[in-house]
């Protein structure tokens, strides 16, 4: 049974792979992943930001504090002056306390202001990154779009492409059609022409009418033959013709007349 699972969960993944490359277009992704440097960069600009602003903060604290400890140094000076020797004591604690105090903070300023240098440095790299991968990205989109575009153009040529094919199968029927058509109106012609079909409309010939016309055509090439004999004898057209017409005439009419004897 675990052996049928596995196979199923196979499958599945194979199907789902391979709709999920189907429906996959790497413009799309490599503009999303441009947008993920993006942000990636826009935090790394932040934390640069924070960490400034907290070696800013730091460095106002310690220019207060040393400005409190040279206060406090002039008042003990001007106490010990005075023979006050207990102020001048209680001024100087003070501002050792306020030394403690600025080199606490000298030593955070220093961290920060390490973290910033660090921070600014890989800002600056992984910004070069990202327009080096914003140029490749261009590229490689624009690689793709002519490539996809010489596809489609060479499956238009084939034929092989969805369109095409429809166009192909549409131009087909018809000429199946046509010639379907055409076929089925010779076969009514013969068979209207042999008789075995009446016309409607009266406009068919019958067998007597066929064979008229038929002769007529017959007289018409006869005519022409004898005008073409004519030139080549160097006679007039008009002479043949009229020989021919006498000629075919004598021919039609009986040569042997019956004589009827007197009695």
């Amino acid at each position: 049974m675990s052996g049928v699972m596995k196979r199923m969960g196979m499958i599945f993944r194979a199907k789902a792979n391979k709709a999920l490359d189907r429906a996959e277009d790497p413009r799309e992704t490599l503009d999303y992943s441009y947008q993920k440097q993006l942000e990636l960069l826009q935090k790394v600009r932040r934390g640069v930001a924070d960490v400034a602003t907290s070696r800013k903060r730091l460095e106002l604290q310690l220019n207060q504090l040393q400005s409190q400890s040279s206060k406090l140094e002039d008042q003990g000076r001007k106490a010990l002056a005075l023979g006050r020797e207990d102020l001048a004591r209680e001024a100087l604690s003070r501002r050792a306390a306020l030394q403690q105090q600025v080199t606490d903070l000298e030593t955070q300023h220093s961290t920060l202001q390490g973290e910033e240098e660090k921070l600014t440095l890989a800002a600056q790299r992984l910004q070069a990154k990202v327009d080096a991968f914003r140029t490749k990205k261009e590229t490689i989109k624009a690689t793709y779009t002519a490539a996809q575009a010489q596809t489609r153009i060479g499956e238009a040529f084939s034929g092989i492409s969805e369109e095409m094919g429809d166009v192909g199968l549409a131009i087909q029927r018809a000429e199946d059609k046509t010639a379907q058509l055409q076929a089925r109106a010779g076969a009514l012609d013969e068979l209207m022409a042999s008789g075995a079909l009446d016309d409607p409309t009266g406009i068919a010939k019958d067998d007597l009418q066929a064979e008229l016309d038929r002769l007529s055509g017959g007289t018409d090439v006869e005519l022409e033959l004898q005008r073409m004999k004519a030139e080549l004898a160097g006679g007039t057209p008009q002479q043949a013709i009229e020989g021919g017409t006498s000629q075919s005439q004598s021919q039609q009419q009986p040569q042997d007349t019956p004589r009827f004897d007197k009695q």
